[in-house]
């Protein structure tokens, strides 16, 4: 007999071992799912235990929902059924079950960022009511060398920079509100002690930075922002700073900056996600 239920903070190891054993099949070369990296999900990405839900065949986790909630909405961060368990409602109830709550608690809004490549996710998601709101692109740059094509921009210096360096010249909370998940001021200002920064700035003000993360495989920006009318110059200045490796830029809103914008600072579309949304409604 199928059972569910939202879990509580006391749940994170039943929500890590449902994650093991329902979402990793699907994700073969992912690491194991820890309680270490579930609590960091809780604080970089506002993951809430109780917008989480496990389903049950007898005493054993057979689909999992993981939620993370902002006044903003919530997202559904990661919903996956074990193979031998699909095709029996369970996705579709967890998400019902989910919407339903938050139709009385809030917040209404809720949104997932669903890889174009994950046709099953992209059916569930439109057969429970969500709809396509736009498309969210992955741009990669690889490089072998540091750039050599930027110039420097006279009576201008590259300096370090930091979230609090951002804060405090209120350029923080400027930022564009159509952003993926993962790359709102609310990620960055959690995940601030990981990202590293780089700055054009005149003796008055702050003129562009991009932030990013090191990374084995290359660097993820995190945020790439002028506040200049230049075609790009300063931040093709800061992008010729960074090191070797693959550059990545993801899951890019068209509203946050345009594809031809970014093409011309030398990246090109990669992978797409989906970002489906609909409002919490009572079942």
């Amino acid at each position: 007999m199928s059972s569910y239920r939202f879990c509580r903070t006391d749940d994170i190891g039943l929500l890590v071992d449902a994650l093991n054993r329902c979402w990793s099949p699907y994700f073969p070369d992912e690491p194991p799912m820890t309680p270490a990296t579930f609590k960091r999900s809780i604080r970089n990405l506002q993951v809430w235990c109780s917008s989480c839900m496990v389903a049950f065949s007898g005493s054993d986790p057979v689909g999992v929902l993981i939620g993370a909630k902002r006044p903003s909405g919530t997202l559904v961060h990661k919903i996956a059924v074990h193979p031998d368990h699909r095709r029996q409602g369970h996705g579709r109830h967890l998400l019902a079950s989910l919407g339903s709550k938050l139709a009385i608690l809030g917040p209404p809004r809720i949104v997932a960022e669903v890889p174009d490549t994950l046709a099953s996710a992209c059916e569930l998601f439109g057969a429970s009511g969500f709809v396509q709101e736009a498309l969210l692109t992955d741009y990669v740059l690889p490089r072998e060398e540091k750039g050599t094509d930027a110039r420097e921009v006279p009576g201008r210096f590259v300096i370090p920079v930091t979230i609090d360096d951002l804060a405090a010249n209120g350029l923080l909370e400027d930022v564009h509100p159509q952003v993926c998940w993962e790359r709102s001021v609310e990620t960055l200002t959690a995940r601030k002690d990981e990202i590293a920064g780089l700055a054009v700035a005149s003796d008055e003000r702050i003129e562009a930075c991009i932030l990013y993360i090191e990374g084995v495989e290359g660097t993820e920006i995190v945020s790439l922002r002028t506040f200049i009318e230049d075609n790009g110059a300063r931040l093709k200045l800061l992008r010729s700073r960074l090191g070797m490796g693959t550059l990545r830029f993801p899951k890019v809103h068209p509203a946050e900056i345009s594809s031809e914008w970014v093409q011309t600072l030398g990246f090109s579309p990669g992978g797409t996600h989906l970002l489906y949304a609909t409002r919490a409604q009572s079942a």
